[in-house]
This record gives structure tokens, C-alpha cells and sequence, in this order.
């Protein structure tokens, strides 16, 4: 495309993979590709946008960036590259607007006359069903760059370890030893935690008092570095105390765990070690990320312990075990894609152990070592988590089978947020031949002082889904002219996932 005298947008769903792949695209194409995300400062990036718009010889020809470059102004496009196609990261939930940037490549594709290549080791469901029915083609890669072997997995059934004695604080003995086996071997390890902090919060054995946050509905996590306890919806926090306010007993208790307790526990267990952590506390400077894995690269780090952002598409080749802490977490999720992505996130984890000749081993630990996606997970079936998976949403009205829009609907008083989310919901059932689910509170029912309701729309593929919003955009527009409901807030969100 380049020689065509064409432009490429590289879409990555994470700012911490641009550092690690602009350097190997530098190496072939030099000057021509340019950066783009939301790490820049508005000078960088108008400095970029200026530079596409111009699409002259010093222009770059290939911009590398997340899901806001699809907004660049450009002239001459010939290819969109969709990286990891499947994550979330895509997804802009707020503000408005809530779009998928997978989904505007499309788009933008169709509008240039562009080539689309998704790229991606575990498809979305959606995206494999435009596959399997013609509207995308299908390439399949069967083997691994330079050949390189597949990763042993291994599940490690917890409560048997347990019931052996043979946990150590959040880690099963088997997988402190392999851990010690791979620092010997002066191999890496990168061990994989989806929740930040310390401890998920903090509670009073006496009388079960746990710290809430005063503007949502949730318990406070504690954070070791700066000693506080902090609500990650809103950003409030309050000093760390052993003294429980309801009770005034002595001996608050830490309850769970994050990624800083296991790089604690770790510094413990392995003192030798040189362990670092990558979440969204140890990553908030411009150059954090780029520093992490150059040391990482560079093997000055022994051991990495993240959150998903060292699940996505990261290349060491010196990595030879990965450890999943909790899988049972993933599965739990209230949200009929959590199989898919519990699949999705323990593949991609364990895709980065074993990327040379030597093969790498993965260690994931849960409670219910049964469970039929870990199976999937262990033989790397995609094929039988797609058609069980298939198999419900069909039955059930969801997608790719049909399209969703979920209304939001935020107030301050809880009563006025519930009957004005019930009338619209009547009004919703109006529509003919789609299914309304709700009005109901989401697993989160007041953030920043505002109570929620949601309301699902399912819609079939026949139906002309611009009339259907034309429709939902008028009952909500009846609602806000009514005095008592001026005040109330309502968020739009179409295929929200």
C-alpha cells in the first residue's frame, strides 16, 4: 500500500503495545509511521493530525494508535489493520461518543475503499460469525511464528492444595515452584492478576463493618503505596486505619487480593528476584509503559505481574511460565460474554509463554478445575467454546443473532431513577418485535452520587435499526420534558460490549 502511494492505520487496543511494535515497524519502514494515543500531549497529537491531513511526501504513511485514530483526517487510506481485534480496549463506554473502533474501521474502510484485516488469535464471536458466514474472509495460521511449540497448561485445583496445606498466601506450592524452577533457568515469568490494588477491601472480623465509598456503591480498595483506601469509580479516598469506625475494634482485616499484594508477597517469597508490576497505578506517566517493557525486554526483570494490559499481543522471547492467580473471577462475571472472554484473556496470557524454541508452561489456578471452558482453554479449542456458546445466544436473543441497545437511565433520588426507567421500559415494549429486558439495577447501582437503571433492548437483524432508534430517542425526549424528570440523565449505548 505504501508503494501504491497509499496511508495504513494500525489500530493496537493498548497505548503499553505501541512502545514494542513501533519499534519493529520503525525498523522496516523508518520515518513513515507516526504515533497516535491519548498519552500525547494535544501539541504531539495536533502535530500528527496536521501531518496526515497534509498527505504530502513528509507525510507519514503509516499511523500506529488506539482507538481514537480513527478519527484522523485521512485522505488517501488503502489499509486498516484491526490488531487483537477482539478486546474490549476497542469499546469506548464514556463519554459519549460510545462507539467500537473495530466496528468504524469497517467503516472507514468501506468509505476509503480500503482493505480490512482483523488480526487476532482468539476471534470475537461476532467477528468469526461474518467469517463463517462470507462476510469476511477466513485465513487461518495453524502454526506459530518461527514454528515456535504451543505452551503446556496445566490446572492447578486449589482445593485440593488447600486441603494439603500447600498455599502459600495467594499462590499454590506447585506453581511456587515452577516459579522457582524457571529463576533458575534464568527464564522469565509473567503472572497474571485482573484486579489493581492490594486487597478488594478491608473488614472488621467483630462486627463486619466494610469501608464503602460515600458517592457509590462500592467497597473502597486498600493501596498499600500510598496507604489509603480508594474507590475506582469516583477517585475518593481516606487514610488507611486498623480501627474500625462502627465497632472501634483494633484489628481491621485485608480481605483478597491485587496485583500489589502479589509483587509484595513475591519481594517475600523470591527476595533475590527483581520483580516490577504493570497496572494502571505503576503506568500513569507518559513513558511508564515503554520503560516497563524495555526493561522487561532487556531481561532485567525476572518477574511481571499485571492486570490484562500484559495479556495483549506482547512478544518476549525469554518468558517460560505464566501464571494465572484467580481464573474463577473471570468466570463469575455477571454478563453473558463471560465465558468468551475468560477464554479470550487466559489464551491471550498464556500466547505469552514459550515464544522461542523452548516451550513455555502455563499455570492457572481456580477452585473449579472442571469447568468446561478451562478444558477449552487447556486443548485450545476455540471451535467447541463457539458453537456451545452459539448454541445459547441463539436460544436466548443475543448477539450475533440480534442487536443490543442498552438505555441508562441516572438520578439523583433512587425513586425518581426507578419510575422514570419504568416508563420508558413500558414505553419500549410499544415497540413491536424486540424484547425488552429490565428496568433493574446494574451490579453497581449508584456511582458518583447518581442510581442507575438499565434497560436492555434486543433487536432482530430484520428490523431497520435506525428506525428502532429513531423511536427510543423520542419516549426518552417525552420523559425529559416532563417537569418532575428535567434533571434526569440518560445514556444511549448500542451493542455495548
Amino acid at each position: 500500500m505504501i508503494d501504491a502511494g497509499k496511508q495504513v492505520l494500525y489500530l493496537l487496543p493498548e497505548i503499553a503495545l505501541t512502545s514494542q511494535i513501533i519499534n519493529r515497524l520503525r525498523d522496516v519502514f523508518g520515518n513513515q509511521v507516526g504515533v497516535y494515543h491519548s498519552r500525547f500531549s494535544d501539541n504531539e497529537r495536533i502535530e500528527v493530525w496536521n501531518t496526515v491531513l497534509a498527505d504530502n511526501v513528509n507525510s507519514y504513511k503509516v499511523i500506529l494508535g488506539v482507538r481514537s485514530s480513527v478519527f484522523l483526517p485521512f485522505s488517501n487510506l488503502g489499509l486498516v489493520i484491526v490488531d487483537e481485534e477482539h478486546e474490549t480496549s476497542f469499546k469506548q463506554y464514556d463519554p459519549s461518543p460510545r462507539y467500537n473502533a473495530r466496528d468504524v474501521a469497517y467503516v472507514l474502510a468501506r468509505m476509503y475503499g480500503a482493505d480490512l484485516l482483523l488480526g487476532t488469535a482468539t476471534p470475537s464471536m461476532e467477528t468469526y460469525y461474518n467469517a463463517l458466514t462470507k462476510k469476511l474472509s477466513l485465513v487461518e495460521m495453524k502454526t506459530r511464528h518461527t514454528k515456535a511449540p504451543l505452551p503446556e497448561i496445566h490446572i492447578v485445583d486449589l482445593r485440593k492444595e488447600r486441603r494439603q496445606l500447600r498455599m502459600k498466601d495467594v499462590f499454590s506450592k506447585t506453581l511456587l515452584e515452577k516459579i522457582e524452577d524457571n529463576l533458575n533457568e534464568k527464564r522469565q515469568v509473567i503472572l497474571f492478576q485482573n484486579r489493581r490494588g492490594f486487597s478488594p477491601y478491608l473488614e472488621c472480623p467483630d462486627c463486619g463493618y466494610v469501608h464503602q465509598c460515600v458517592n457509590c456503591d462500592v467497597s473502597l480498595t486498600y493501596h498499600k503505596f500510598s496507604n489509603s483506601l480508594m474507590c475506582h469509580h469516583c477517585g475518593y479516598a481516606i487514610r488507611y486505619t486498623t480501627t474500625c469506625p462502627a465497632c472501634q475494634g483494633e484489628n481491621m482485616q485485608l480481605v483478597g487480593f491485587g496485583t500489589e499484594k502479589i509483587e509484595d508477597t513475591l519481594s517475600s517469597l523470591f527476595p533475590e528476584a527483581k520483580i516490577a508490576r504493570m497496572d494502571l497505578d505503576t503506568t500513569r506517566g507518559k513513558n511508564a509503559y515503554t520503560e516497563l517493557i524495555d526493561k522487561f525486554e532487556r531481561r532485567e526483570i525476572d518477574i511481571l505481574v499485571g492486570t490484562q494490559m500484559i495479556t495483549k499481543g506482547l512478544d518476549f522471547e525469554n518468558v517460560g511460565l505464566v501464571g494465572i492467580l484467580s481464573a474463577d473471577s473471570m468466570l463469575r462475571f455477571p454478563d453473558f460474554r463471560a465465558f468468551e472472554r475468560a477464554y479470550q484473556l487466559m489464551v491471550q496470557v498464556a500466547g505469552r509463554a514459550g515464544r522461542s524454541e523452548r516451550q513455555g508452561h502455563v499455570y492457572i489456578q481456580t477452585y473449579q478445575p472442571e469447568h468446561p471452558i478451562l478444558k477449552f482453554v487447556q486443548e485450545n479449542d476455540y471451535n467447541s467454546l463457539l458453537n456451545t456458546q452459539m448454541a445459547e445466544r441463539k436460544t436466548f436473543w443475543y448477539p450475533p443473532f440480534t442487536r443490543l441497545i442498552k438505555v441508562t437511565v441516572r438520578h439523583r433520588d433512587k425513586d425518581k431513577a426507578v419510575y422514570a426507567a419504568k416508563i420508558l421500559a413500558d414505553d419500549f415494549r410499544k415497540i413491536p418485535n424486540i424484547m425488552v429486558l429490565g428496568p433493574e439495577f446494574p451490579p453497581i447501582a449508584r456511582i458518583q452520587l447518581l442510581y442507575a437503571q438499565d434497560i436492555l433492548l434486543k433487536i432482530p437483524r430484520t428490523l431497520n435499526i435506525t428506525k428502532v432508534k429513531t423511536v427510543v430517542r423520542a419516549y426518552m425526549q417525552t420523559i425529559v420534558g416532563q417537569e418532575d424528570y428535567k434533571t434526569t440523565s440518560f445514556s444511549i449505548n448500542v451493542d455495548p460490549y
